[in-house]
């Protein structure tokens, strides 16, 4: 039996789900999933996937601004993907992972997100793309370069209009917390 899958903005879902969904997301990263890391998940659509045990999977999508060649693209930012530890390996992180990618199709310039060694596996397996290129951010100060995120952000050029270019860098619109 397939799973269904449950989409919504946060402002739909329940504030049980986002109580199971935070929960989770603790639990998938050994409790180093912050209060800015779930901040930054909000927001946006998310895709939810639940069985008889309660939430198996989870991811959500964002909007951000990348700016690449001069031109601020409108970013479908990929966050809080997790997946039960008893229901890894059984396809929910590629059902979540279509859906998202789905919307970001549907709605964005661009696709991206950071993604850990083990997780980028995932990511570049459904045809993301490590970017080559410099990382920077648009801090209060000005543009700054963010060196110790490049090699970990992955992008999915939806309807761009003009190809990505590595030798010119990305340029992350600034929150607080990690930036990218």
């Amino acid at each position: 039996m397939t799973l269904p899958l449950h989409t919504a903005h946060t402002a739909d879902l329940d504030p049980a789900d986002l109580r199971a969904a935070r929960a989770l997301l603790d639990e998938a990263f050994d409790g180093d999933f912050s209060d800015q890391d779930w901040d930054h998940s909000l927001g946006g659509m998310h895709v939810l996937v639940h069985d008889g045990a309660g939430l198996a999977a989870h991811g959500s999508v964002v909007m951000r601004r990348i700016r690449h060649r001069r031109r601020w693209l409108r970013t479908g930012y990929v966050e809080a993907v997790a997946v039960r530890a008893e229901a890894r390996r059984t396809g929910l992180g590629g059902r979540v992972m279509a859906a998202l990618e789905g919307i970001i199709d549907r709605a964005y310039d661009l696709g991206a997100l950071s993604a850990s060694e083990d997780g980028a596996l995932l990511y570049t397996a459904r045809g993301w793309q490590r970017w080559g290129g410099r990382v920077c951010a648009l801090s209060p100060d000005g543009i700054i370069h963010l060196p110790e995120e490049e090699g970990g952000v992955h992008v999915r050029p939806a309807c761009a209009g003009q190809p990505l270019d590595p030798g010119h860098e990305l340029v992350f619109d600034w929150r607080d917390g990690d930036v990218v």
